[in-house]
């Protein structure tokens, strides 16, 4: 292990959620941090991807409230959207949020390198910085350089008419038609907000429900919205191509099927971004391409770290922040800290919002393993009633003999805030009764969590 010093030399390539963490959390602890970021200081994937499609959703969340106005006895609730502007508000965001993470680094004596960064030796790299190469000598290092759109070899993007999830911010009009490709979670989430901004929408479903790794009575519940929004559904429909047809495309399905529309959106999932960083020359081992690590995120170099998306352990921003953390405590000496991945909680952003964390039910029947559920129906919290967002529940899972909370699930408006109390009581053990004896505010959506500890 490294021993604390304060000429311990700390590389770090990537400057998304986990590097920034890490290079922080080092430099706290008196390393001598040099950052290379080719892109911006936040992480492009952060800042292209997760804020922008959550600064989308939450115009999408507010576009169905205006549609829903009247039922609030609000007359006059037209409203229309106006990309450009929006644009402009997601453009600011993410510049706002990186200018804030690079002037908090550099206060702390971060020396951050705009340029790629690529190893020559595991003890050595070289950065371009503005065409020139400099050599970085290093006692630790870490590769947190995240992933990108997986883009299958048959789908041809254009960025016009064929998109990947980072085209979508600089449309400059809603799509009329657009075929979503991929029923995980980025795929769900671009449905909620095409459909939201006026757009007609297909979804394409590989198998038998959407989001085919979560639990099927979460998938139930959104499909059901999704098909009382219009949404045409098409199960057992796998894309094999797609091409360009006049002012349209074609997606071509496995089963001979085909689909027309105005554009096709690809969200089939993420690659790393491991290529072009001397991983030979450093002697760090992938799996798929995707960086091979311990509990420590240590590589099969000890000194040489990776984090985050690049290496495919649950791909979470703040799970890749976490990493970060402890990883540099554990590069500066102080003792290693492991993350346990089955207590993460997690949210999909489309409406209702999905959000769970800890054991589900679905998984519990899978291990044959014995559990109680109990759940509480949105229709029975006051709060859903008077803001008219009744739909999806609060369920939880816990062991019957101990009463401890294993997990949980909330599907419906703000569940990705309401889960953080089940993530609390998940983590610390607390039994379902001690949610219960919780005396919440009233009105309020969080009642249903306590109500669920019946």
């Amino acid at each position: 292990m490294i021993r604390e010093d304060p000429l311990l030399r700390f590389l770090i390539i990537g400057g998304g959620p986990a590097g920034t963490a890490a290079a922080s959390t080092a430099a706290a602890h008196g390393a001598d941090v040099t950052l290379v970021e080719d892109s911006v200081v936040g992480g492009a994937a952060h800042l292209r991807d997760c804020i922008p499609s959550k600064a989308m959703a939450a115009m999408s969340i507010r576009m169905q409230a205006i549609r829903n106005a009247g039922d609030l006895g609000i007359a006059d609730h037209g409203a229309g959207v106006d990309l450009g502007r929006l644009a402009d508000r997601i453009r600011t965001v993410t510049s706002m949020i990186s200018a804030r993470s690079t002037e908090l680094l550099e206060s702390q004596g971060v020396e951050i390198l705009k340029g790629r960064g690529r190893f020559v030796s595991p003890n050595q790299a070289v950065a371009v910085v503005d065409g020139a190469d400099r050599v970085i000598e290093f006692d630790a290092a870490l590769i947190s350089t995240g992933s990108r759109p997986r883009v299958p070899e048959w789908a041809r993007v254009d960025g016009d008419r064929i998109l990947t999830t980072r085209h979508v911010y600089d449309l400059p009009a809603p799509p009329e038609h657009v075929v979503v490709i991929g029923s995980g979670v980025t795929g769900v989430e671009m449905v909620h907000i095409f459909e939201s901004l006026g757009s007609k929408v297909t979804l394409l479903v590989s198998r038998h429900h959407v989001l085919p790794h979560r639990d099927a009575e979460v998938a139930a519940a959104l499909e059901t919205d999704f098909l009382e929004r219009g949404v045409a559904l098409l199960k057992g429909a796998r894309a094999v191509d797609i091409e360009r047809s006049g002012n349209g495309v074609i997606v071509h399905v496995g089963d001979g099927r085909r689909v027309y529309g105005s554009h096709a959106l690809l969200a089939v999932g993420a690659v790393p971004m491991s290529d072009c960083l001397g991983l030979e020359e450093a002697e760090v081992e992938t799996e798929g391409g995707f960086i091979v690590v311990d509990q420590y995120q240590r590589t099969s170099v000890p000194h040489i770290y990776a984090a985050g998306d690049v290496t495919g352990q649950m791909l979470l921003s703040s799970v890749a922040n976490q990493q970060g953390r402890n990883l540099a405590r554990h590069a500066t000496g102080h003792p290693g800290k492991a993350i346990d991945y089955s207590k993460v909680a997690q949210a999909i952003f489309t409406e209702p919002e999905i959000a769970s964390v800890g054991l589900e039910e679905a998984d519990a029947a899978a291990e044959g393993r014995k559990v109680r559920i109990t759940k509480v129906p949105f229709t029975a919290n006051p709060r859903s009633v008077i803001h008219g967002s009744t739909r999806g529940f609060a369920k939880v899972v816990s062991d019957p003999a101990t009463r401890v909370v294993l997990g949980g699930t909330v599907v419906g408006h703000r569940a990705s805030e309401l889960i953080g109390i089940l993530a609390l009581a998940t983590r610390g053990k607390i039994k379902v009764q001690t949610l219960r004896e919780t005396l919440m505010v009233h009105p309020t959506l969080s009642e249903s969590i306590s109500d669920a500890g019946d």
